[in-house]
């Protein structure tokens, strides 16, 4: 039989459209890397790897962290699996090492989906779908979700990707970050409660650069334009870089500022879109409940700037 597995991370799907150019993965269904103009406009990891540091994965059917890995729902309790071993967490959901099925594709884009079939912890039916799209205004995922089962599910969908300008440290990049709050968490960084970024290292609502501010955080209370849609910008002095906008139904953002994919340390930021914040299968506090058959969307994207 011949191989199966020719890269760790299954089939590679690429997609262009001008000077945009992105590879999706089978495993997870996930981006691999973003180019423009041969520029990484995230930081991409080699598919002769495992997927490092949950880098451009999907998160479902929770994002971040589930502390302890229990919860009830409709009366029942639940026991996931330990997956963040050092703080005793669940971490980033069920499908990001399920293998993604291409339904379609079109030289600038493709549509992946899977069955997240009932488990231990989590017994309900979901069907996922995510198109990855190139274009003008660069990189777009739109995601759905629908409860294939007889059953309400508790559900919440975040992504993971590392941005990155150029070769330019964090320490000498800008970061706009126009949200009002974060979450307050404890030693296993699960939350404990809010707090306004006002007059706190965490305030980017005016651009300003990162320098020595150590991020893993997640922010809410977002600004939106007209359309619903939050925008977050990670640039150089003279304003060229990324943008990352997430739309209305992904209400926080986690932003990490450690180790990227690539290894190298204070490169890249983690702008993470989130349906819901952490442990939100325990605290409810967005959570979406899907009755059979109900649907979710979902959409954000990565913009070049200069």
């Amino acid at each position: 039989m011949a191989a199966r597995w020719a890269t760790p991370s299954g089939a590679q799907w690429r997609i262009a459209s001008g000077p945009h150019q992105a590879t999706v993965v089978e495993v997870g269904g996930g981006l691999r890397e973003y180019t423009v103009d041969g520029v990484p406009a995230v930081d991409p990891y080699p598919a002769t790897s495992v997927c490092p540091r949950s880098a451009g994965q999907l998160l479902a059917p929770w994002p971040n962290r589930l502390g302890g890995g229990r919860y009830t729902f409709y009366g029942t309790a639940y026991q996931l699996p330990i997956t963040e071993v050092t703080r005793g967490n669940a971490s980033h959901g069920l499908a990001r090492w399920v293998a993604w099925q291409r339904v379609e594709q079109t030289p600038e884009s493709v549509e992946l989906t899977c069955v997240l079939p009932p488990q231990p912890g989590y017994p309900f039916a979901l069907g996922l779908t995510t198109r990855w799209s190139v274009g003008l205004d660069g990189l777009r995922a739109d995601h759905t979700a629908v409860n294939l089962g007889a059953t309400a599910a508790p559900f919440g969908l975040g992504a993971h990707p590392y941005l990155r300008v150029s070769d330019a440290t964090l320490d000498d990049l800008v970061l706009h970050l126009p949200a009002a709050e974060r979450l307050t968490v404890d030693e296993r960084l699960l939350p404990t409660g809010r707090e306004p970024v006002n007059g706190t290292p965490h305030d980017f609502r005016a651009a300003r650069q990162i320098r020595g501010t150590e991020l893993d955080t997640t922010f809410t209370g977002l600004t939106r334009d007209a359309d619903g849609i939050a925008r977050f910008r990670l640039t150089d002095t003279d304003g060229a870089g990324v943008e990352l906008w997430q739309g209305a139904t992904f209400g926080w953002v986690q932003v990490y500022s450690g180790i990227g994919p690539s290894g190298s340390l204070r490169h890249t930021l983690a702008v993470e879109p989130m349906s819901c914040p952490p442990d939100a299968f325990r605290s409810g506090d967005g959570l979406v409940t899907l009755a059979p058959g109900d649907r979710w969307t979902g959409s954000w994207g990565i913009t070049p700037l200069g």
